[in-house]
């Protein structure tokens, strides 16, 4: 089943301490960084992200780009994220898609689920990451711990004794 997520970014914004707080320094900055965010949560979980940010605040009206794989979308003018988000939802739905949209906006809550889309909480999506992260961070410690070295595996044993000689500075 093909899963896509689509966030109500200015929502998570205002909902998440880190960006809330660099939100309040530059909102620009608080936007990059949940880009960022979400798009190494894309490329860990394999779920098709959708980032959704309201035009009034930005320049560049009804403009989308795509941004380390993550799309991001800006509403076109007198358009709301709302009536995007749900546009979208209609439009990703079908057979064997499983489509979530993280906003804490009750009303919007109630809206998408009804077009059969399931709700995410911005604190939900914020667990989400965090334990998306600890698993990544596993993997590598896993890795690493397991001896495995691709560069070091490729060497023959006569230049893995001269880089050894270099390494001592001999």
């Amino acid at each position: 089943m093909k899963e896509f997520l689509i966030v109500d970014g200015y929502n998570i914004i205002g909902a998440w301490p880190e960006l809330k707080q660099l939100r309040d320094r530059s909102l620009e900055e608080a936007r990059d960084r949940l880009i960022t965010i979400l798009a190494e949560y894309q490329s860990f979980s394999g779920v098709k992200v959708y980032l959704v940010f309201d035009a009034y605040q930005v320049p560049g009206l009804g403009k989308t780009y795509v941004q380390s794989r993550l799309s991001v979308l800006y509403t076109k003018e007198k358009e709301t994220a709302d009536e995007l988000i749900e546009r979208l939802v209609t439009e990703l739905t079908g057979r064997r898609r499983q489509i979530y949209v993280a906003t804490s906006d009750m009303t919007e809550q109630h809206v998408i689920f009804g077009k059969g889309a399931l709700r995410l909480p911005a604190s939900e999506l914020f667990v989400k990451i965090k334990q998306s992260r600890t698993e990544v961070r596993k993997r590598i410690r896993e890795e690493a711990e397991s001896g495995r070295n691709t560069f070091d595996s490729k060497l023959n044993e006569e230049m893995r004794e001269i880089f050894e000689r270099w390494r001592r500075g001999k």
